[in-house]
């Protein structure tokens, strides 16, 4: 079957997502290095991912570590910083698909709170036909669940194509029958979509 939905992971395929890069600017390389051996700050991501407050669990997890306390905050309080800014040609893609009347769909891994800032910057972030974020589900990926919900709202794997900056993300969703397309820029998402029928030369952006 050839897919005729289109599913966006968004971190790092529609939006940058660089938390090594601010930090790196804000206290330094070898400073940042030291700080995320010490802290999995990626772990503390996810549980905001799963659904539970953003601020709580910044601040649970810079009481757990009173060293970098005032530099975990600034997970929080700088999040923002943390996203450069749009990946323009993926953007360009989700905008053609739309005028092509394909169906777009979001799966990812984000916090409600985190969302809600990203939707304020990005307008974009509102063009989808539907989302799955796991904060609403409570699960992450690569977790079958999360794909599972995207099945039970009557897409058939065999629909969906899935574009997700993550190996094992898209070995999950190719397990299940899923179209993948592992994500490393736009060009190569743009031949994928040709090569899959969703778009055709002509509608590159």
């Amino acid at each position: 079957m050839r897919p005729d939905v289109m599913v966006f992971d968004i971190g790092r395929v529609l939006i940058r997502w660089d938390p090594e890069g601010f930090y790196d600017r804000t206290i330094g390389p070898d400073r940042r290095a030291a700080l995320f051996a010490a802290v999995d700050l990626h772990g503390m991501n996810l549980e905001i991912d799963r659904g539970r407050g953003f601020r709580s669990v910044v601040e649970d997890c810079a009481a757990a570590h009173p060293d970098w306390h005032a530099e975990i905050r600034l997970w929080h309080d700088c999040w923002s910083q943390m996203v450069p800014g749009a990946i323009e040609g993926s953007v360009r893609l989700l905008h053609a698909l739309k005028a092509a009347g394909v169906p777009v769909l979001a799966l990812t891994n984000f916090g409600r709170e985190t969302l809600q800032i990203a939707q304020a910057r990005f307008a974009f972030l509102r063009l989808f036909d539907r989302m799955f974020v796991s904060a609403e589900l409570g699960v992450v990926k690569p977790d079958p669940a999360i794909y599972q919900a995207v099945e039970a709202a009557g897409y058939a794997p065999g629909r969906l194509l899935f574009a997700d900056d993550m190996p094992e993300n898209c070995a999950a969703a190719a397990r299940r029958g899923w179209h993948v397309h592992p994500f490393t820029g736009p060009e190569a998402l743009a031949q994928a979509l040709v090569d899959h029928g969703l778009l055709t030369k002509e509608t590159f952006p």
